[in-house]
Order: structure tokens, then C-alpha cells, then sequence
């Protein structure tokens, strides 16, 4: 980290004007980071990573650090790695990414911003593994599936982050409206993997109208309002 990722202004690891698009990089800046920025600080004989506001000297600690930034640092050197800032736009030599939970700790307009760098793997030529528990995530999933499906201009995947509609952006979106996502959902009953792709709430198949259980909740609550509501009317 000190002798690559450090370099940025005042030693920063984030933000760093050549990492990430700068879209991007506000988007973390504002749902993750809050202001702060990202270092290396040496503490005694060690070193430690550490958030420091701008024009601040005290320091905050990987330790009191939000459960949603303790996550997202590891994973945000893992797209440092796999989105280089140089003319190559890819590692050659890695085809699938995996992400277990990329919503982890987060905030879901932080879930959003993680979305946006996974869209920019896929635009760039990773195939991309994500198991996760949050409806957040497939409501991005489907909405894609149905810009697709309707044949809408690629600027509304960027409307549903309500993110600026730059070149760089614009571009990734060409790119992502090309790519195809497959949706799973594993059965803990039956210890079988249901095919649920067509994320359907209308399906007469459980598991895909409720999203593998993930809107169930969400629907059955409305449910019970609407009849509160239609008694008390």
C-alpha cells in the first residue's frame, strides 16, 4: 500500500485521481467515506490505515471505523487491483471475480455505489459471481433485465443510480447492457438450486416471485397494510 496504492495526494489510498472514474469515486466519497480520506499512517513502529478529514490532524482508527467501512476497505483494494488506471482496462489473466455479500455492513445508498464498481468489472470484461442478501442487489438485477428486455437507451442503468451521465459513464453503460445475469436461488429445504432468472413477482413459481425470500417479507407486510388500511377506510 505504501509504495503503490499510497501515492495518491497527501498519501492518500483514497481518493486517487487516476483510480476509479471520478463519478465513481464521488459516490464513494459520499456514501462510504463521508469527506474523509483513506491512508496509511505510521503509529509508533507500525503502520496502520486510517481515515483522516482534510485540513484535520487527529486520525480515526481502523477500530472505530463503521461496520460498513471495515468491509468495504479489502474490498476496495480488490477493484484498485482488478480496474487498473492504465491503457489496459483488465487483468488478462483473471476471467471471474467472485463476491460473497458485497452489501456487507453497508448503507443502501453504499450498496449502490458497490453496485456501480461491479457494473464497471462486467463492462470491462470480468464475469462476475455474487451471492448476497439483499433485495437492493436484485432490484438492480431485475431493472437491468427490463432496460434490456424494452430495449431502453443504456443511460437509464446510470438514471437508476441517479449518477451523472459522463462519457466514461455513458460508456460502461453501452457496455453492461450487453451482458446477461443469471439469478439462483439455493433451497435450504431441499438442497436443490432453483433457476429464478426471470425475477417475476407475477410467477406461479414461489422461489421467483418472492425472489429466493428476499421480497417476501416486503410483499406480505404490504399485504397487511393494505388490509389495516381497507378496514379502517
Amino acid at each position: 500500500m505504501e509504495t503503490g496504492w499510497g501515492r495518491g495526494e497527501g498519501g492518500e489510498i483514497f481518493p486517487q485521481t487516476r483510480r476509479l472514474k471520478n463519478e465513481l469515486r464521488k459516490i464513494l466519497d459520499r456514501t462510504v467515506f463521508h469527506g474523509f480520506g483513506l491512508r496509511v499512517d505510521t503509529y509508533g513502529s507500525q503502520k496502520r490505515l486510517v481515515l483522516k478529514a482534510k485540513g484535520a490532524e487527529s486520525t480515526l482508527p481502523f477500530m472505530v471505523w463503521s461496520a460498513g467501512q471495515r468491509e468495504f476497505v479489502p474490498l476496495l483494494m480488490g477493484f484498485y487491483w482488478l480496474l487498473p488506471p492504465t491503457k489496459v482496462s483488465r487483468k488478462q489473466d483473471v476471467e471471474w471475480v467472485v463476491i460473497e455479500e458485497p452489501e456487507a455492513g453497508l448503507h443502501p445508498n453504499a450498496i449502490s455505489a458497490v453496485l456501480l464498481l461491479i457494473l464497471d468489472l462486467l463492462a470491462r470484461g470480468y464475469r462476475v459471481c455474487l451471492s448476497t442478501h439483499s433485495p437492493h442487489v436484485l432490484d438492480v438485477v431485475w431493472a437491468l433485465k427490463v432496460i434490456r428486455e424494452h430495449q431502453a437507451p443504456s443511460i437509464k442503468i446510470l438514471d437508476l443510480f441517479n449518477t451523472r451521465k459522463t462519457d466514461p459513464m455513458k460508456e460502461m453503460a453501452d457496455a453492461v447492457l450487453g451482458k446477461i445475469a443469471c439469478v439462483y436461488y439455493f433451497d435450504q429445504k431441499t438442497g436443490r438450486t432453483h433457476d429464478i432468472s426471470g425475477l417475476d413477482p407475477g410467477s406461479e413459481e414461489p422461489s421467483e416471485a418472492g425472489w429466493g425470500g428476499l421480497s417476501e417479507f416486503s410483499g406480505h407486510v404490504a399485504d397487511v397494510v393494505a388490509k389495516v388500511v381497507n378496514t379502517q377506510g
